[in-house]
């Protein structure tokens, strides 16, 4: 099962951390080894499989879920807050590629060398265009390997259609991304009050999503927001950058 990356107090080489193991109810604790003979005489009912790891008790108040882990729910139950939000939809990216842009008819004109950055709207860019007109923003920030992988290849080249109608879309350097401890999963944040987590297969394949409205883990990925936000940089000057490097 895939482990899932919540929070973390590491610094300066620290390493208390934790996961959540996705599907389940249970969380990964990762610190020091206990290992006072004082302290471990006292503990009851071990196993033999059993470990103790210290953490301090700010991991667990900052980053520990409050409420049960959410049931995997298919991606169109959610389709209808792209519409309902009032505020603000943002997005993490953060896989290499995604098989919902590789089956598609214009993943192989891309891939024919043909322009795919002004194509006409879709229902999904006219949505867009919708909902930032009264006022409400879509904003993304995609992680981008160096070298870029063909499938961020492909994001970088059709991302100009999206911006033109009305999304702010940045991208962010996975080794930058390292740095700032950012979560290698990809979400959406609905008005900073509804988390929609992906799931996905080894085939970058999406399996689906899950919904919380947890105040720990809702703050988790504001934290993020903000962290990305920041240092992403917008898809035409990153694409340059790109570009000049080749």
């Amino acid at each position: 099962m895939a482990l899932r990356f919540i929070g973390s107090t590491s610094d300066d080489g620290d390493c208390p951390t934790l996961y959540e193991v996705e599907g389940t109810d249970e969380i990964l604790v990762q610190g020091e080894r206990e290992t006072d003979p004082a302290h471990l005489v006292q503990l009851r009912d071990v196993k033999e499989s059993e470990t103790f790891v210290r953490v301090p008790r700010s991991l667990l108040t900052r980053f520990a879920p409050r409420s049960e882990a959410p049931e995997l729910q298919p991606f169109a139950s959610v389709a209808h807050l792209f519409r309902e939000f009032r505020h603000t939809a943002w997005r993490l990216e953060t896989r290499r590629g995604y098989a919902t842009d590789r089956n598609t008819p214009k993943w192989d004109r891309w891939q024919a060398g043909e322009d795919v950055s002004r194509d006409p709207d879709n229902a999904w860019r006219e949505n867009i265009r919708a909902q930032t007109a009264q006022g409400k923003r879509f904003e993304r920030v995609r992680l981008v390997d160096e070298p870029p992988t063909q499938g961020q290849q492909f994001l970088m080249a059709a991302a100009p259609s999206g911006v033109a109608a009305g999304e702010d879309i940045r991208n962010l350097s996975r080794a930058e991304a390292e740095r700032l401890r950012l979560p290698d999963n990809d979400f959406w944040l609905f008005d900073s009050q509804v988390l929609v987590r992906f799931a996905f297969d080894d085939d970058d394949t999406t399996l689906g999503v899950y919904v919380t409205e947890d105040p720990v883990e809702v703050l988790a990925a504001c934290q993020v927001r903000d962290a990305a936000w920041h240092h992403a940089v917008p898809t035409a000057e990153f694409a340059r950058r790109v570009r000049s490097t080749v």
